[in-house]
């Protein structure tokens, strides 16, 4: 089954969508931080085969999605009433959700907001409240190169730092070398993120509120997933499916914050098993 791309109107913005397997079951894979559909677009027609209606988008701000120059146009409500908008244009009344790193957060603001609609949740890599692990006076110099100069140099000072960057672990380091064109993968993902999406979401990831204890009372299945070298997520993936009744953990071993790229067959293990129970209680 191909992959198709296309752009939605949801309201105030275009995104531009990937999928595959139109009529099947339903399912959504939102990206993170600076991320881009082609986060999974690679796993569209895998999902395809197996039944699904597999669907990715730009988050606003993002990729091949709109590009809103005011701050104020993001926040993680607005991206949770653009999914909304996206799963209601396609028609789908409940549909599972899986939310990476930013993406995870949305997907939990969304399933507590509005449970009917989440059939069942996938985890990646994310946390249950603020980020934990940057200083606020580390994104504040950020922000200020963002403002004065733009992405690119951001791009350029991030690379000055990846000593200190938590997120470089020895899987993504190992995966520069031995993929050609990760690198520049990477590098394009960030460089088609909105500046204004950079500034208001960045803010918005160290000062949002801690869902754990309204975890509890998630009443859907439930895969939790990190990558074992995540460090600064390993502890919110443990204590999300501590929480949440049910939940499956997922350690992905030799990966870090992009389990589905560095260690893909034990990322698609963990993901496809999970996704095959449900299918299997659907049928029961």
């Amino acid at each position: 089954m191909a992959t198709n791309a296309r752009e939605v109107r949801l309201g105030d913005v275009k995104v531009a969508v990937a999928e595959a397997g139109v009529g099947g079951r339903p399912i959504m894979l939102v990206h993170g931080f600076t991320g881009a559909k082609e986060d999974f677009t690679d796993f569209l027609e895998p999902l395809a085969e197996r039944g699904w209606h597999a669907v990715a988008p730009d988050l606003r701000g993002h990729g091949s999605s709109d590009h809103p120059d005011d701050e104020v146009r993001y926040s993680l409500e607005i991206i949770v009433a653009d999914l909304l908008a996206l799963a209601d244009s396609l028609g789908w009344e409940s549909f599972v959700l899986l939310g990476h790193s930013m993406g995870g957060m949305v997907a939990q603001e969304l399933l507590l907001a509005h449970p009917e609609r989440v059939r069942a949740i996938v985890l990646m890599d994310t946390t249950h409240g603020p980020v934990d692990w940057v200083e606020p006076d580390t994104r504040e110099l950020a922000a200020a190169i963002v403002r004065e100069h733009g992405i690119p140099a951001l791009m350029e000072a991030l690379k000055t730092l990846r000593d200190e960057d938590p997120l470089m672990t020895p899987a993504f380091l190992r995966l520069l070398h031995e993929r050609p064109g990760y690198s520049e993968f990477c590098d394009a993902k960030l460089l088609r993120s909105a500046p204004a999406m950079w500034l208001a979401m960045s803010q918005a990831l160290l000062t949002q509120a801690d869902r754990l204890d309204r975890l509890a009372d998630v009443d859907v299945p439930t895969l939790v997933v990190v990558g074992e070298q995540d460090i600064p997520f390993v502890a919110h993936g443990e204590r999300m499916a501590k929480t949440i009744p049910g939940a499956r953990l997922a350690i992905i071993p030799d990966a870090g914050h992009s389990p589905q790229f560095e260690n893909t067959d034990a990322w698609w293990e963990a993901f496809s098993s999970f996704l095959e129970d449900i299918a299997l209680e659907d049928i029961a």
